[in-house]
C-alpha cells in the first residue's frame, strides 16, 4: 500500500475498535507469536533494521501528517522521527549483541550444598503485548515508539492502542510498519491497531495479552495499572507517568554561572510547552547575592519566551487551571506570566510561560505535584539544613538535577545521597529534557514516576520489561536454543558458564 493512500481503515480519527475486532488483532498477534520467535536475534534484527527504513522512507509523509495533526512544528518533527528511526537501530544492535538474555550455564557437577544438575537459564519472550501510544511523542513514543521497538526485538507481537491526539500519523507509522514486515516476509500479525478508550481498557484485560506498555497520565495510568493487577492473571503493567522534577543549584555553581543557568532552565522547562515529563518542575537557589542574580536572570529569560500551541485544548485547558491554582497558593508570588493570573486562553491552544516563586515552608502538597505544561516553581534556601529538608520532601521522580561547582562539592554529595533513593536519572550540571537512547539510559523511577521501579522504557534494558527467564534442567542438547548449547552457532556471545562471564569460542 502507498504512503500517501487513506483507504485504510485504521486511518479514520473516529474509529472505535469493537470486541471483535479487538479478539482479531489479539488472535493475529498470538498467531504471529511463534514466527517472530522462531526469526532468532538475527532475523528480527533484519525486521527493526527494515522499520528503520520504512520510516525513513515515508519520512515526508509521515512529518507532514503529523505537523497537520497536532500542530508540532517540522524541525521537532524531523527530529523525534529520526529518534524514532534509530531506536530501531539500537534494538537491532541490542540483539546482534545477545547479552540482554542473560545467558547462563551451569554444567553437572558437584557443589557444597551437594550434586547439581545440568541448569541453564536465560530470557524469552513473554508472548502479545499492548502499547499505548503517548499524546506529546507522536513518533518516539507512539506506535513507530520505543516501546513497540523494544516488544518487537524481544519477540513479542504489539496491538497498539492509538492516541487520539495523532490517530493518522499513527496509522502513517502502522503502514510503513507494516510494510516492513511484508518486505522480508514476517507475519504482518506483529502489529495491530486499535482505536478508543474502551478498546484500551479492553487491551489490558486480554487474555492474551502478556503485558502493557503505557506513557502518559498518572490518573489513566493508574487506572489501567489497577485494572491489570485486577485481571485473574494479573500481568506487568509499565508505567511511565511522570512527576516533579527537581533542580538543585548549589551556592558556587550560583556565584560562577547563575545567568547560564537561568538561561538553561528557562529554555529547558519551556521547551516543547512545558510537554515534557522531563520537564524541571521546581528550582532550589541560594539566599544571598548570587541567587537573586540567578532568579533576576530567570525572570528575564522566561519574559522572554513566547506563548506557544499546546497540544490540544484539552491539556491547554487543564494547564490554565492548574497553573491559576497554583499562582492562586498560599506563600505563592507570580515573578513571570500573565498579571491576571491566566496564563493560558482556556478555549484555545495556546500555553505561556509562568515563574512562581513559593516560600520554602509553603512547598507541599500540589505544589509538589506535576503541572504539565511550561511553569517552574522558584524556592529560595538559606543554608544547607534547609536545602537538606526541601529535597527531601519532593517525591519520586523519573529525573533530579544538580547544578555544583568544586567548593560545593559537600552540600551536592547532601542532595545526591537524596536523590539517589528518589529518582532514575541524576543529572549533572545539565537540564533533564533532552534523554538519550543508549546502553546506560534509564528513564523510570519510583511510583509515581513509574508503575515499576525496576525497568526503564528508554535504553537498551527497556527490552528487559518483554521478557521471563526460563531454566532449563537436563533437557537434551538438541532441543535447547542455541544461545544455551555448548557450542551456539553465535560464538561471540556473552555467557556467563561455570560461574564465570566469558564470550564463547
Amino acid at each position: 500500500m502507498s504512503p500517501h493512500d487513506r483507504s485504510d481503515p485504521s486511518a479514520a480519527p473516529a474509529r472505535h475498535t469493537s470486541t471483535a475486532e479487538l479478539d482479531a488483532a489479539l488472535d493475529a498477534a498470538v498467531a504471529a507469536f511463534a514466527a517472530l520467535s522462531s526469526l532468532g536475534r538475527s532475523g528480527r534484527a533484519r525486521l527493526l533494521r527494515a522499520v528503520s527504513t520504512a520510516l525513513e522512507a515515508d519520512r515526508d509523509d509521515l512529518v507532514t501528517t503529523c505537523e497537520q495533526e497536532t500542530g508540532l512544528p517540522t524541525s521537532r518533527l524531523q527530529q523525534e522521527l529520526s529518534r524514532a528511526r534509530f531506536q530501531f537501530e539500537h534494538f537491532a544492535d541490542v540483539l546482534d549483541d545477545g547479552a540482554y538474555l542473560e545467558a547462563t550455564v551451569d554444567h553437572r557437577g558437584d557443589s557444597p550444598a551437594g550434586p547439581r544438575p545440568d541448569l541453564r537459564r536465560m530470557l524469552l519472550p513473554l508472548g502479545p503485548v499492548g502499547v499505548f501510544g503517548a499524546s506529546n511523542f507522536p513518533f518516539a513514543f507512539s506506535v513507530a515508539g520505543g516501546d513497540t521497538a523494544s516488544a518487537l526485538a524481544a519477540g513479542c507481537p504489539v496491538v497498539a492502542k492509538v492516541h487520539e491526539a495523532h490517530p493518522l500519523t499513527s496509522a502513517s507509522s502502522f503502514r510503513a510498519i507494516r510494510r516492513a514486515a511484508e518486505s522480508i516476509g514476517v507475519d504482518t500479525g506483529i502489529l495491530s491497531l486499535v482505536h478508543g478508550q474502551q478498546a484500551g481498557t479492553e487491551l489490558v484485560r486480554h487474555p492474551a495479552v502478556r503485558a502493557v506498555g503505557f506513557t502518559g497520565s498518572l490518573p489513566v495510568g493508574r487506572l489501567l495499572a489497577d485494572v491489570a493487577a485486577a485481571r485473574p492473571d494479573p500481568i506487568p503493567f509499565y508505567g511511565e507517568l511522570g512527576a516533579l522534577n527537581v533542580v538543585a543549584v548549589c551556592p558556587a555553581a550560583a556565584r560562577a554561572r547563575g545567568v547560564d543557568i537561568a538561561r538553561g532552565l528557562a529554555g529547558s522547562f519551556t521547551l516543547g510547552v512545558g510537554q515534557y515529563c522531563t520537564k524541571p518542575g521546581l528550582v532550589l537557589i541560594p539566599a544571598g547575592p548570587d541567587g537573586r542574580a540567578l532568579r533576576k536572570a530567570l525572570i528575564t529569560a522566561v519574559g522572554e519566551v513566547p506563548s506557544g500551541v499546546m497540544l490540544s485544548e484539552r491539556i491547554a485547558g487543564a494547564y490554565a487551571t492548574r497553573s491559576t491554582a497554583l499562582a492562586g497558593h498560599a506563600g505563592v508570588t507570580v515573578l513571570a506570566g500573565h498579571s491576571d493570573r491566566r496564563p493560558v486562553d482556556a478555549g484555545g491552544r495556546h500555553g505561556a510561560p509562568v515563574l512562581l516563586e513559593v516560600d520554602p515552608d509553603q512547598l507541599t502538597g500540589d505544589l509538589l505535584e506535576e503541572c504539565f505544561g511550561p511553569i517552574l516553581l522558584v524556592a529560595t534556601y538559606t543554608d544547607v539544613d534547609q536545602l537538606r529538608s526541601i529535597v527531601s520532601r519532593t517525591g519520586p521522580a523519573l529525573t533530579g538535577t544538580i547544578h555544583a561547582d568544586g567548593t560545593d562539592s559537600e552540600v551536592s554529595r547532601i542532595v545526591l545521597d537524596i536523590l539517589v533513593g528518589r529518582v532514575g536519572r541524576i543529572v549533572w550540571n545539565a537540564f533533564p529534557t533532552g534523554l538519550a537512547v543508549a546502553w546506560a539510559t534509564h528513564h523510570g523511577g519510583p511510583y509515581p514516576a513509574s508503575t515499576s521501579v525496576l525497568h526503564t522504557s528508554v535504553g537498551a534494558t527497556a527490552i528487559r520489561r518483554w521478557l521471563r527467564p526460563v531454566c532449563f534442567q537436563d533437557v537434551p542438547a538438541d532441543l535447547l536454543p542455541d544461545e544455551l548449547r555448548d557450542e551456539p552457532v553465535d560464538h561471540s556471545l556473552a555467557r556467563r558458564v561455570d560461574g564465570t562471564l566469558r564470550v564463547t569460542s
